[in-house]
């Protein structure tokens, strides 16, 4: 299943990566200088949720294209609804 993410859904699925990246930069800097604990937890959550976010628009873009693909007669539907099944899965 190839992922074709353009225009406003590519900007916001790299942006919330890039600003998960961030994050994360940022829990290893407070972990090295020896922070808070609850202020390191608290940005590693935020961390993990920008990536769930990224992760579930890829889902949904690629559940976009499967429509599609099944509609068009393209790949089998209960082929496609299984690998569905296992990505949402994987991000649970």
């Amino acid at each position: 299943m190839d992922m074709d993410l353009a225009g406003a859904e590519l900007k916001s699925v790299l942006n919330r990566l890039r600003r998960a990246q961030g994050q994360i930069s940022g829990v290893i800097r407070m972990i090295e200088e020896g922070r808070d604990c609850e202020d390191v937890i608290t940005q590693l959550a935020a961390a993990s949720r920008a990536l769930d976010r990224a992760g579930f628009a890829i889902i949904a873009t690629g559940l976009q294209k499967c429509v599609a693909d099944i509609e068009s007669g393209g790949e089998d539907s209960e082929q496609m609804r299984a690998r569905l099944e296992k990505l949402f899965l994987s991000l649970a």
